[in-house]
């Protein structure tokens, strides 16, 4: 896995299009996403809408719109309208899987060392619950190919595995996973699984979802306003799954619509905006490049490895995966810190790497460092939206130059 330095890409020429902060380079598009400033002004609009006459806007009108969306989601990922439902974001998706299955004592959830935290959290809760057991697959790093991944997982799997929790695209990593064969080898054993797709919908193609289970989010890589997520059941799988709200839903059928779409669509009085949204970020992103969101994702994938490359070359760093495992996002080793509690920066809810704050606060950039898979080791993760050119890596290797020497 060498990093040589490629062709730079051109400027950015779409940075006008978001309402970010011209002065800090945004290469941590994963965390968050970020909103465009046509999806922003649809949602204005639907807002001032749904505030001018509340009753119409959410009794004849935003169930309508509600579908639209789900019919542009689902063409979008190659599923049927009819197993599809909005949530709020992949976690709560997560949740609400987990949280409607029962397991008895014994039984086993399969998850891999890779998963995102609040998604880990949740598993330990039912197994907590129920007096199920966590059983973590390790997936080495360096990642040379999906073989290995499909290898680890299918190594945790045993008689009592009930389900397996796996990420389509991983967080801490920003690996992409083989989980179209893993889903396939584990279906053959009896195990369902359930993806975590965060960041996968509008990263990669997402075509024939075959799992029980899939948690997506639209904030991410589709740019949607942020609380919206979907979540996809198979439909031998919908008449089990709750959602995180029961509401009117539970007893009132709709013509055209399955239990399943019934029980979530209406969670109670809250913003419903971000859902209707959905379909106008899509457009948007689209607009971006000839050949529409696959040309997109193409561009967005091009940049990431050139800044890999670039970054690996120019400072010594070593890749997690291999090229064919990276989608719009990657990560690299950073080494180890020499003391990583004096790494360490209290800020937020959890302390952050001090190179966070350094790399905002002194050089105007925004990437995550972090360590994984625990201290001292260092990571970095990049993210390439239509947002980001190649220049704005280049700074970010200055700044980390900088820092690395100063850590010493």
């Amino acid at each position: 896995m060498a990093c040589n330095r490629q062709t730079e890409l051109p400027a950015n020429a779409h940075a006008d299009a978001w309402p970010l902060d011209g002065a800090i380079a945004m290469l941590n598009h994963g965390s968050f996403g970020a909103c465009p400033k046509a999806v922003l002004e649809r949602q204005h609009e639907l807002r001032t809408r749904m505030e001018s006459e509340p009753v119409r806007f959410f009794v004849r009108q935003a169930p309508a719109m509600l579908d639209e969306s789900r019919r542009a989601l689902a063409e979008l990922i190659g599923a049927a309208v009819a197993d599809l439902v909005f949530v709020t974001n992949a976690t709560a998706a997560v949740n609400s899987v987990l949280r409607s299955l029962k397991f008895a004592p014994g039984d086993e959830l399969l998850v891999t060392d890779h998963d995102y935290n609040a998604c880990r959290n949740v598993v330990r809760h039912v197994a907590e619950r129920d007096g199920a057991r966590v059983v973590v697959a390790r997936v080495p790093l360096p990642i040379e190919s999906g073989g290995q991944v499909v290898e680890a997982v299918l190594a945790g799997v045993t008689p009592k595995t009930r389900i397996a929790v796996l990420d389509h695209i991983t967080s801490p990593t920003a690996v992409v996973f083989p989980v179209e064969e893993l889903i396939r080898r584990l279906d053959e054993r009896g195990v369902d699984t359930l993806v975590d797709g965060a960041h996968a919908a509008g990263m990669i193609p997402l075509r024939r979802i075959g799992a029980a289970y899939y948690a997506g989010n639209c904030h991410k890589w589709l740019c949607a306003p942020k609380g919206c997520g979907f979540l996809y059941v198979r439909g031998d799988h919908q008449r089990q799954i709750q959602p995180p709200v029961i509401s009117h839903g539970f007893n009132t059928p709709r013509p055209g619509h399955t239990r399943f779409q019934d029980a979530f669509d209406w969670p109670g009085t809250d913003d419903p905006t971000a859902w209707p949204c959905l379909g106008e970020a899509i457009r948007f992103l689209s607009s971006l490049e000839d050949g529409g969101l696959g040309r997109l994702m193409e561009r967005n994938r091009r940049l990431a490895i050139d800044a890999r490359r670039m970054l690996c070359g120019r400072l010594g760093l070593k890749p997690v995966c291999s090229e064919q495992m990276i989608g719009s996002m990657a990560a690299m080793s950073l080494g180890e810190d020499a003391d990583p509690s004096a790494a360490l920066d209290p800020i937020g809810t959890t302390p952050t790497h001090r190179f966070n704050s350094e790399l905002l606060g002194r050089f105007g950039i925004e990437a995550p460092v972090y360590h994984w898979p625990a201290p001292p080791a260092r990571l970095l993760r990049i993210s390439a939206q239509a947002y980001n050119s190649l220049e704005q890596y280049d700074r970010l290797a200055g700044a980390l130059e900088v820092l690395l020497a100063e850590a010493g």
